[in-house]
């Protein structure tokens, strides 16, 4: 199935060098460009997207409000946002992240992590910058102001060996992998953590295992 992406970045250069490095992967499209966050919103309403590529500092509409209206907690079919910036403050990236977005690149970070964003962003997985994950967990392991919400039930020891190696950073693989199960089985178990703990990705029950104290 070809991965069908949405990029909105205000300089048409930049656009050009993700539509280069997209459309050269044989499964992946760019189906839509825009140079403002509003007709970015637009769009990838109208075009519903597998992955959006949203820069932040953008004209009319930022790229943390438009990765809130699409993404955000009160959106009901939420799409999948990648936000890719020259910045890495840290305001930037916790609002992407609680905003809703799924993974947060530099634009320097090359074509080939860019590309391995994508695909994980289209199969519900997430990716940071790894010049910033280590700011972002000693964010998340720091007590937060306001405890999380406890469970709607009680996570099975094997739901809590999950929701840790998802906070690790592991992918699906990864984690099938490290408790000797099949993928399908891991997948399972995710759908379950998300239903139990309200969470819609794994950036959100990532977020919940370091602020509950989960990781020690």
């Amino acid at each position: 199935m070809t991965i069908r992406v949405l990029i909105a970045d205000d300089q048409e250069m930049v656009r050009t060098g993700f539509r280069m490095i997209v459309d050269s992967q044989p499964d992946m499209e760019v189906v839509g460009e825009a140079a403002d966050g509003a007709d970015a919103v637009a769009l990838a309403r109208r075009l519903r997207p597998d992955v959006c590529l949203f820069d932040i500092r953008m004209p009319k509409m930022d790229g943390l409000e438009a990765t809130r209206l699409l993404a955000g907690p009160s959106v009901a079919d939420p799409l999948h946002v990648v936000i890719v910036t020259t910045f890495d403050m840290d305001e930037y990236v916790y609002g992407a992240l609680r905003g809703g977005a799924v993974g947060f690149l530099l634009k320097d970070s090359g074509p080939a992590l860019l590309v391995e964003a994508v695909r994980a962003a289209a199969n519900g997985e997430a990716l940071v910058s790894p010049s910033i994950t280590v700011r972002l967990l000693e964010r998340l392991a720091t007590p937060a102001t306001r405890a999380p919400a406890p469970p709607r039930e009680p996570l099975t020891d094997r739901e809590l060996e999950v929701v840790r190696l998802v906070a690790r950073g592991r992918t699906n693989e990864e984690i099938a992998g490290e408790l000797f199960v099949s993928l399908s089985t891991i997948k399972t178990h995710l759908g379950s953590v998300h239903r139990k703990l309200d969470t819609r990705n794994r950036v959100e029950t990532a977020a919940w295992a370091w602020e509950s104290g989960l990781m020690g």
